[in-house]
């Protein structure tokens, strides 16, 4: 006989799990106790929504695997809310078990007693407690299975202390099975020969490809189909780096221009959200065939042409074969203006990224940082308008991964997501840019990575503002009637170093890459700390779109 604790743990080791991320809470120690049994590592972090961005982060790292946040009960569960938000709208698989008070003392005011499933039920796709210790294990299985199929997402299980601490007998309870519960297949071939005549018949079209595409493993196919059929393509989303930035089809400087000629999108995983002006940004007259795993995403907010339902990669190879049983089609014609556009937007920011301005130039930053990245690293971005910058500038690592918030846009995944990737990838480096105000919101966790011994590297970009808020507000109102939009000049360098970490300070701009050198050459949590020029009123450049 042995707890509950240890039930859980040995289904999470079933299901491929062997780290979760956590903040310690009563609550919840038998799941800690099973875990030492199961050879599970343990994180322990400084802050709960650090714990489930780690999670968030892990799940994108392992394809078909959730990550793992472990919460205690109450104000444990209520700041692992923003993570799990978060991930919602990213699509990232994880599971979020979170601890409750006796089930014997339900609706008494047990400590840290609440209605947590009633909380998380409208971000999750399954939210459900389980009050039979016996039972635990299926609930943890079903909570998995329910978070890696079809469109990925946050599952939560709500524990109570009793029964998770009730007694359990492993070997008589069945330990579940556990497969890949990912969707495969792609669409029907008659929809695939719709798709194929309307790519056939354009003569400016585009790819769009998004997240659906990572989940689906998705970018070898997208790699085959461009290389086809010579076709611009343009990522967002999680399928950063699905396409290599050095690719000839890969475009980044030109989406505007691309869509405002475009006459068929194809739209591979990319949701018609904001980022797409909720389809408007799409010409009326253009035909869109979109691709998704779940047929309720196609035609929102705007008509399809043709949905193909199923795995992304398996309808992009599937429409490849449709397209070279007939005449040949290329778009070489229309990718070589693109690619001329994108070289004249490239010359026109050269005095930017190699200004000598101080205090220094944004775009000088993010190319010092570009000129940093090797095709190993993990690159990671978390801000506003410094990420925004950068991720114009900086190349996805070949072999490596860049990651941001994604579609919720929540500053403070940058040491979250980094002492995940750390800990999955001690093999590799891992890089975050960082704008200040996101610094200061999980900045903390540099505690955590040099108590763990992961050597992450962070840049902030220091304006002393909230600089994305700052210019509109400015620009609306006056300068002289700026409110909340100003910080302080920070040492976060300092704060690094006083967690053990090692910190620069930089105020030259050719002081930036022999600094960053110096901080991933530290074998320690380091912090990179550049001051850069404060913009209140419009932007220099075309950077912000």
């Amino acid at each position: 006989m042995t707890h509950g604790g240890r039930l859980v743990a040995r289904t999470l080791k079933a299901a491929g799990v062997d780290v979760i991320f956590t903040l310690s809470g009563g609550h919840v120690m038998g799941i800690y106790d099973g875990c030492l049994d199961e050879g599970i590592d343990v994180v322990d972090v400084r802050h709960e929504q650090a714990a489930v961005h780690a999670a968030d982060a892990w799940a994108r790292l392992h394809p078909g695997r959730v990550g793992v946040a472990v919460l205690t009960a109450g104000p444990g569960v209520t700041d692992g809310v923003t993570g799990v938000a978060n991930a919602w709208r990213a699509n990232s698989p994880i599971l979020v078990i979170g601890g409750q008070g006796p089930f014997s003392n339900l609706r008494r005011g047990s400590l840290q007693e609440m209605d947590h499933v009633a909380v998380m039920r409208p971000i999750s796709k399954w939210a459900d407690a389980c009050y039979q210790t016996e039972r635990l294990g299926e609930y943890v299985e079903l909570a998995i299975r329910t978070a890696v199929s079809g469109i990925p997402g946050p599952a939560f299980l709500e524990v109570p202390m009793d029964v998770l601490h009730g007694a359990a007998d492993l070997g008589a309870i069945a330990e579940p099975r556990f497969r890949d519960y990912r969707v495969s297949a792609p669409a029907a071939p008659q929809a695939v020969a719709d798709a194929a005549a309307i790519v056939r018949s354009a003569t400016t079209p585009m790819v769009m490809a998004g997240t659906s595409l990572k989940w689906s493993e998705g970018g070898p196919a997208l790699q085959r189909f461009a290389e086809a059929f010579e076709i611009p393509c343009f990522t967002n989303g999680m399928a950063r780096g699905l396409l290599a930035m050095d690719h000839p089809q890969f475009f980044n400087r030109t989406r505007k221009q691309a869509l405002a000629s475009a006459d068929v999108v194809v739209l591979a995983g990319t949701p018609l959200d904001f980022r797409m002006r909720f389809g408007g940004s799409i010409p009326p007259e253009a035909k869109i065939v979109q691709l998704d795993l779940d047929e309720t995403l196609i035609g929102q907010n705007r008509a399809a042409d043709v949905g193909l339902v199923g795995n992304l990669g398996a309808n992009l190879d599937a429409l490849r074969a449709e397209l070279g049983e007939g005449d040949t089609v290329s778009f070489a014609d229309h990718s070589a203006t693109l690619r001329a556009a994108e070289d004249e937007l490239e010359a026109e920011q050269a005095a930017q990224l190699n200004s000598d301005e101080v205090p220094i130039d944004p775009l000088r930053l993010c190319r010092e940082i570009a000129d940093a990245i090797t095709d190993d690293m993990i690159v990671i971005g978390d801000g506003g308008d410094i990420v925004a910058q950068a991720s114009k500038v900086i190349r996805v690592p070949k072999n490596g991964a860049w990651m941001d918030p994604g579609p919720l846009g929540t500053l403070g995944v940058g040491m979250p997501f980094a002492l995940a990737a750390q800990r999955a990838h001690p093999d590799k480096r891992v890089v975050i840019v960082y704008g200040d105000g996101s610094f200061g919101l999980n900045g903390f966790e540099y505690d955590t990575a040099v108590r763990f011994g992961l050597p992450v590297v962070g840049i902030v970009g220091n304006d002393a503002a909230w600089g994305q808020m700052m210019r509109p507000q400015s620009m609306l109102y006056g300068e002289d009637r700026l409110v909340a939009t100003e910080l302080a000049s920070t040492r976060y360098d300092l704060v690094v170093e006083a967690l053990g970490g090692h910190g620069e300070h930089v105020t030259h701009p050719d002081e930036i890459g022999p600094a960053i050198q110096r901080a991933l050459a530290s074998g320690k949590p380091a912090l990179v700390n550049v001051e850069i020029r404060q913009d209140k009123g419009a932007p220099k450049g075309s950077t912000y779109v």
